[in-house]
């Protein structure tokens, strides 16, 4: 049986070979002398040579020193730190199914505490997360990994669902800003 297999697939290789041959234009399968290909190759490229690119400064060149960043007027305005967005998505809550247990950091899971899981922002990070439904936000610690169920950005704890108002439709869209320390 085993050389029936070898013979089919054999056959259908040398098939495929002998394809690939025919459809080789003659200028290919003609052979070719050294010399004629070296001046093939000087002859596609003599061109470049007229034409290097200067790379002198420009007179229009811009100092990179003298730029100030534009200040962002709502984070002025709000007196607060606004923090980096990172994002927008579904976040959904955990609670007294998971309370008690293990997180991905190593602490207990607390339904109470302001927490949430992030799948790759680190343990500790401060997030702030608003429901732009209501205008309400929380700020969260990361301290454990997830959500699990595709399309969620964010796991929020119990408390912090309820603190946006997530708790009665069990998920939301949310909007997440990264805050520093």
């Amino acid at each position: 049986m085993d050389g029936i297999c070898f013979n089919i697939r054999h056959g259908a290789l040398r098939g495929f070979a002998f394809a690939v041959a025919l459809a080789l234009p003659a200028s290919l399968s003609a052979p070719v002398r050294a010399d004629d290909s070296a001046d093939a190759f000087a002859a596609n490229f003599a061109g470049m040579a007229k034409a290097a690119p200067a790379f002198a400064a420009a007179s229009h060149a811009v100092n990179l020193s003298t730029i100030t960043p534009p200040v962002d007027d709502q984070a002025a305005d709000d007196g607060d730190d606004a923090g980096q967005v990172i994002g927008s998505g579904i976040a959904s809550y955990y609670g007294r199914k998971f309370n008690g247990r293990p997180t991905a950091s190593g602490e207990r899971f607390d339904m109470n505490a302001l927490t949430a899981a992030h799948k790759t922002l680190p343990f500790g990070s401060k997030v702030r997360v608003t429901n732009p439904r209501n205008g309400k936000s929380v700020v969260v610690r990361i301290n454990d990994r997830g959500p699990y169920s595709h399309g969620r950005l964010i796991d929020l704890s119990r408390a912090a669902a309820s603190e946006i108002g997530l708790v009665g439709p069990g998920s939301g869209t949310v909007e997440l800003a990264l805050l520093d320390g």
